[in-house]
């Protein structure tokens, strides 16, 4: 059979698998809580399958393992960041934030504050970083069907990244959080599937020799021990040390402020259930990030890195290694094996980016709905048909941003796009929760300024940071930043703004709180606070 024909077919398989699912949960959904939250309905194991499903992105895939592949062990270090951050979701966030919101992170803020700036503001922060994330999952699926199909045309890219923006359209206006939940659920279980396959295959060629793998990474790799050492990447410079520590920074207390991550602690019955969710995840990423390790160096052992590099065959963000890797250990370009193990991994990997945009769609759709048209401009008086129907449209709305913004985007390593969402959420959302759960002085002032002063010293510095302009070339001559190369504005040394961004979120809440007369809502914040802590009252509406 063609390569072609059979990624093709398995191709439409995810698809019609995911749209079947689509369908049959939108039979189950009625009502608000239904759409949004699932009907509170899913067990720990479920919504800790689904919560892995949404967290193992593209970028965790695709984007970790390329960063493996070309930095060895400074590529690693983007995992441990990942991993180590659910301990930071587990104590602070996740049983709090089930028993004192309902829907999205504002009900938790709106809670004893103004509703309409507050709902204003997150919901803001909310759409901004889904959008992100969004960047990240349509490029790399940009950059999967071009590999698949054997070429290299910018249009043929364009029309995957518009095709995946209507399928994530498509599974929330129609399935809801149901539908979402379940696609994700079977998502984490093809990819664990699919990457543990490709574990197995790569070990087996070093005899099940750990040692030996890396031993035939770091030889191959033309960079020796060094490969297996601290520093290949962020060791070169002194800024480059600063800009890890910044990325650690965001990666590690980002993850308790992404709102897709945040929404899934309400769709369990309990708050003990949405503790137990995390322990699942915890576990199901922890395993992942293992198979990342191995997939990483096994590209870097079996591959020729530097000669698809400088082919074009492997672009500048490693983005490829996972899926050509497994085109190896199948038997090789132009083999059955490689063809059939090429287009598995690289359907499991669609699963992936579809799964995670879906929950990033209904998430921020869902803000702009029950937050700011409902909240704000229909001061809680809209009927749960027409927030439905309005989400709907956000979705859209937000689909097609995303769409337009990723076009431009396909440079970039999706890993680093990724990194920018969190340093967003570590910088505007988390500082917010954190104050507002633990803080009793904490006013709507401290909240607004927190979350705008967070978001914008996160995307300003981004933007005058060697990310946008001033990068250079590779050795093809492809421009790594997204501006042209005639223009420079890189000011801000950084990659990654959090090290600075996030203490600044901080600081803003807190002078926000104390320069305002408001007085604070101290009997809202004992209730708020019984609520957190028991439970009592969860499933109350918390519009006052």
């Amino acid at each position: 059979m063609d390569d072609q024909v059979l990624t093709t077919i398995l191709f439409l398989a995810v698809v019609a698998l995911t749209v079947g699912i689509t369908f049959w949960a939108s039979r189950q959904t009625s009502g608000t809580n239904d759409f949004y939250a699932g009907g509170r309905s899913f067990s720990p194991v479920q919504n800790g399958l689904a919560i892995g499903g949404d967290y193992m992105s593209a970028a965790s895939f695709l984007g970790i393992s390329g960063a493996i592949a070309l930095s060895g062990y400074d590529g690693f270090l983007y995992s441990i960041g990942f991993l180590v951050a659910w301990l930071v979701a587990l104590l602070l966030v996740a049983e709090m934030l089930r028993n004192s919101g309902r829907y999205t992170m504002a009900d938790q803020l709106a809670f004893r504050m103004r509703q309409r700036p507050v709902r204003m503001a997150a919901a803001t922060s909310t759409v901004v970083v889904s959008i992100f994330y969004l960047l990240a999952q349509m490029v790399g699926a940009g950059a999967l069907v071009a590999l698949l199909l054997g070429v290299d045309d910018q249009a043929v890219k364009n029309i995957v990244i518009f095709g995946v923006g209507a399928l994530m359209i498509f599974y929330v206006t129609v399935g809801g959080m149901k539908g979402t939940t379940w696609v994700q659920i079977v998502k984490a279980i093809l990819l664990m599937t699919g990457s543990a396959l490709i574990v197995v295959l790569v070990l087996a060629k070093f005899d099940f020799n750990l040692s030996e793998l890396l031993g035939a990474a770091a030889s191959s790799s033309g960079q020796g021990s060094a490969f297996l050492e601290p520093g290949l990447k962020y060791g070169v410079s002194a800024t480059s040390k600063i800009d890890f520590i910044s990325l650690g920074l965001a990666l590690v207390l980002g993850t308790a402020g992404l709102p897709h991550i945040l929404i899934r602690f309400y769709t369990v019955p309990t708050s003990r259930d949405a503790r137990k969710s995390v322990l699942w995840a915890i576990g199901l990423i922890g395993v992942f990030y293992l198979f990342t390790l191995v997939l990483g160096f096994g590209a870097a052992a079996l591959l020729d890195i530097p000669g698809l590099r400088e082919s074009g065959e492997l672009d500048a963000s490693g983005n490829l290694a996972a899926p050509l890797l497994a085109e190896s250990v199948g038997g090789g370009a132009g083999s059955t094996g490689g063809a059939i193990l090429l287009a598995l991994i690289a359907a499991v990997a669609f699963a992936t980016i579809l799964a995670v945009v879906a929950g990033l769609t209904l998430t921020s759709s869902a803000s702009v709905a029950h937050d700011i048209y409902n909240s704000v401009m229909k001061n809680g008086t809209a009927t749960e048909e027409q927030e439905i129907k309005v989400t709907r449209f956000a979705a859209a709305g937000i689909g097609l941003v995303s769409i337009l913004l990723a076009i431009p985007a396909q440079s970039l390593n999706i890993a680093f796009l990724v990194a920018l969402a969190f340093a967003v959420a570590a910088s505007a959302n988390l500082p917010t929760i954190i104050y507002n759960m633990f803080w009793r002085r904490f006013n709507t002032r401290g909240a607004l300024w927190s979350i705008y002063g967070g978001l914008i010293s996160a995307v300003g510095l981004v933007i005058f940071s060697p990310v946008v302009s001033g990068k250079g070339e590779d050795p093809t001559g492809k421009n790594l930043s997204l501006l042209p190369t005639s223009i420079d504005i890189s000011w801000f040394p950084l990659e990654n703004p959090g090290i600075v961004s996030i203490p600044l979120g901080f600081f803003f809440g807190w002078l926000g709180t104390v320069t305002s007369r408001e007085p604070a809502a101290e009997d809202r914040y004992t209730e708020l606070e019984v609520r957190a802590l028991t439970g009592a009252g969860a499933e109350q509406a918390v519009q006052h």
